[in-house]
């Protein structure tokens, strides 16, 4: 299973809310880089929702199987082990990473005991991956090998869009002297190949090492 996060880079969002027996269940999935980050977004769903009874969050940040991955969650009131837990198994049976969970809980009058809740936390954590991924909201998570491509001014633009067409992944542009165009292959020999075809071998590809970077379906 490819590991996930939201698109669009740190503080991009994804949200979604269930009813269960009158209780509100908001959730909202944020792509962080740092538990001081998450904890941020933690804080801030608290202050948005601030009527809410419980803030129970989970995170996952790292790749999976990365022996520094960081996962951390929080009942937040709720009984122990009944809400944070298994949202973060919501999130990690999901692969997704780089990413804090907070549902915040509009308490609806009626008790939904240990069982219950537990079903009600993870599903709208679930609920919030499913439309974010029908909507096109998350992205594949790949460890790459990093390049640096040199290029004039006057050809960046046009060899830029014709390396985008063959399927290459351009992680974006530096303009200074020269324009700098930053690349992740996952076949060096091959990356170099495409890079000769549209030059025409007028330039050469700097190794910068590995990266995980966002790579499309």
């Amino acid at each position: 299973m490819p590991d996930l996060t939201v698109r669009g880079g740190v503080g991009s969002q994804a949200a979604a809310e269930i009813d269960v027996k009158r209780s509100r269940f908001l959730c909202r999935l944020v792509r962080v880089e740092t538990e001081d980050a998450a904890r941020a977004a933690i804080d801030a769903a608290r202050t948005e929702h601030w009527g809410a009874r419980h803030h129970c969050s989970a995170f996952v940040i790292g790749p999976t199987g990365a022996p520094d991955q960081v996962r951390r969650s929080n009942d937040d009131g709720e009984p122990s082990g009944t809400a944070g837990r298994p949202m973060l198994e919501a999130l990690a049976g999901r692969g997704v990473v780089d990413c804090v969970a907070v549902v915040s809980r509009y308490f609806g009058g009626t008790l939904l005991g240990a069982g219950g809740l537990v079903r009600a936390y993870s599903e709208a954590v679930l609920t919030t991956i499913d439309q974010a991924q029908s909507g096109s909201l998350l992205v594949t998570r790949e460890r790459r090998e990093l390049f640096r491509l040199a290029l004039s001014h006057a050809d960046a633009g046009r060899i830029e869009a014709e390396l985008r067409q063959r399927g290459v992944l351009v992680l974006g542009t530096t303009y200074g002297q020269d324009a700098l165009l930053n690349l992740a292959g996952d076949d060096a020999e091959r990356l170099g190949a495409i890079v000769a075809q549209v030059t025409n071998g007028a330039t050469h590809l700097e190794a910068l090492g590995h990266e995980w970077v966002d790579v499309e379906s």
